[in-house]
């Protein structure tokens, strides 16, 4: 049995639940807004994503209106970055602590139908980066 990121017991390990988190002295309303801010280099970018009045809206103003600052060693930095936001979130919300330790030994899915990098895919055969680095940082509790 896999555990999806949309059951409501399991919200909150989702990137656009409503659980703020700060870094390095700055509170992003959601961990989504973290992670888009992350690859901005453009610092007025960073600003505008981390005001955005939500998770899907940071997502496109950091992938339209600042898609040309995004940092061009992302793609090497960019899981580690997440792990770094997880781990944060984690340390923040108690409720984050409850759903992990709550979910076993189950596979843990982002169940994106759009997303083969990060969730499952249309086709469920994707990478679940996002549930692989939530199942290592699980294991670690």
């Amino acid at each position: 049995m896999s555990i999806f990121f949309y059951d409501q017991w399991y919200d909150v390990l989702n990137n656009f639940s409503a659980n703020a988190v700060e870094l390095d002295g700055v509170l992003y309303p959601t961990s989504e807004h973290a992670y888009q801010a992350a690859k901005c280099t453009d610092p007025e970018g960073k600003k505008e994503i981390i005001g955005a009045k939500s998770p899907l809206l940071a997502k496109e103003v950091s992938n339209k209106k600042y898609a040309a600052s995004k940092d061009p060693n992302w793609n090497n930095v960019k899981l580690n970055t997440m792990e770094h936001i997880l781990r944060a979130k984690l340390k923040q919300h108690q409720e984050v602590h409850d759903a992990l330790i709550k979910s076993g030994d189950e596979e843990i899915a982002e169940d994106s139908p759009v997303n083969n990098f990060w969730g499952r895919g249309k086709d469920g055969t994707g990478e679940n980066q996002l549930g692989e680095l939530w199942m290592k940082i699980r294991s670690e509790l």
